[in-house]
């Protein structure tokens, strides 16, 4: 399996396929070994907390559990809608994301 993972912390990311398909978040965490990311508000999961010190509450806590990164798609700042990433060097020499889209072609 590829170690090479298509979105970066921090980028807002729509939801392709699954029970939380079209839902938007900004990724918290990217996992290139698994393959998997998570993101903020979705693929909620409940886990169950002992206390551990006296005085602590347990109880159940909502979290947000891992997913696929081939389950998700970037959103373009510009035309704010979810695509395919490619590269290219620009003016400066740094190499940068560019939008897919035929109309669009923004860099982020």
């Amino acid at each position: 399996m590829s170690n090479k993972v298509h979105v970066k912390s921090g980028d807002l990311v729509q939801v392709i396929n699954g029970k939380d398909r079209g839902a938007r978040g900004k990724v918290i965490a990217v996992s290139p070994a698994e393959g998997k990311v998570i993101v903020e508000g979705v693929n909620k999961v409940t886990k169950h907390v002992k206390p551990r010190r006296a005085g602590e509450a347990g109880g159940r806590i909502a979290a947000e559990s891992a997913l696929y990164a081939c389950k998700v798609q970037v959103v373009c700042p510009k035309c704010d809608r979810a695509t395919r990433t490619g590269n290219v060097i620009n003016k400066d020499g740094k190499k940068v994301r560019v939008c897919k889209h035929s109309d669009c072609k923004a860099e982020f």
